[in-house]
């Protein structure tokens, strides 16, 4: 079996302890090669998807009948847009653990596939009353997500609407939501409302997972200028200037030369006129 390469920093000891107790049924050496490439998935899948995807692979060939790594390899595929193949393996950690967390991601990879009609039909299952309050408020973005899918927009701002989204707390679901009901209000072109939930969403997300300071900056016409682009521009210039005030002593330099040819040669012809004039005299 193809290996890839683990850095010397990842131990396997990263794992949450409920993974590392369901490897505890794998042999030790066994165990601790599917954590680390478990704790790889973890560490890439946001900035390297598809390395996240190898790894999680390695892990289901060492230990497929482990739920979380079938989890795993789920959200890896799924992040890598793998919709069929990441339905199949929540499906795989669903009926091996019998829990219901996996409800609202399962229901956007239908999504995904390009079934909204059964993600709502998961979002109305018995299932989704077990899930928690972060369940819950996921399974309402989704379903949300599904009816801008089919073109309701007026449907998914209803959605939306919910004590979660009412609520002043601020819970890692809130920028989120505001977000999703500030982007379906300007998608039915209520600018003023999409405004004023853009700055909610802004400010409850103290993390930046979205882009709601920019979208409310783009609404306001606010322009940004790369800081990093406007330095380079300024490190140009600085060098063109060096450039010049190096060239202008050079060519100052050649002037002066040029010059002091021209008077030597002029005073050569005058020292020869004066010898031509010399000899004149002697002949008269």
């Amino acid at each position: 079996m193809r290996r890839l390469p683990i850095p010397e920093d990842v131990t396997g000891e990263e794992i949450d302890k409920d993974v590392r107790q369901e490897l505890q049924s794998l042999p030790k050496g066994l165990a601790e090669d599917v954590a680390k490439n478990l704790v790889m998935v973890a560490r890439l899948i946001d900035e390297d998807p598809e390395t996240a995807y190898a790894y999680s692979k390695v892990a289901l060939r060492l230990a497929s009948r482990v739920a979380a790594v079938r989890e795993a390899g789920g959200f890896a595929a799924y992040a890598n847009q793998k919709y069929s193949e990441a339905l199949a393996e929540f499906r795989a950690a669903r009926r091996m653990t019998g829990g219901v967390d996996l409800w609202p991601v399962m229901a956007d990879c239908e999504r995904g596939l390009g079934r909204p009609e059964k993600a709502l039909e998961m979002a109305g299952a018995p299932e989704v009353h077990k899930l928690d309050k972060a369940g819950q408020v996921e399974m309402r973005l989704v379903a949300a997500g599904a009816r801008r899918d089919m073109d309701q927009l007026d449907a998914a701002i209803v959605t939306l609407q919910s004590p979660e989204l009412a609520s002043n707390s601020v819970q890692p679901w809130t920028a989120r939501l505001r977000y999703a009901y500030a982007d379906a209000l300007l998608a039915a072109g209520r600018e003023g409302e999409a405004r004023e939930w853009f700055a909610k969403a802004a400010e409850a997300d103290k993390d930046g997972s979205t882009d709601a300071s920019d979208r409310l900056a783009e609404m306001d016409g606010v322009e940004f200028v790369d800081a990093f682009d406007e330095s380079e521009a300024e490190a140009e210039a600085e060098a063109e200037e060096d450039v010049a005030s190096r060239e202008a002593p050079a060519q100052a330099v050649e002037v002066a030369a040029v010059a002091e040819d021209s008077v030597d040669s002029q005073d050569s012809e005058a020292d020869q006129d004066d010898d031509e004039a010399d000899e004149d005299d002697h002949k008269d």
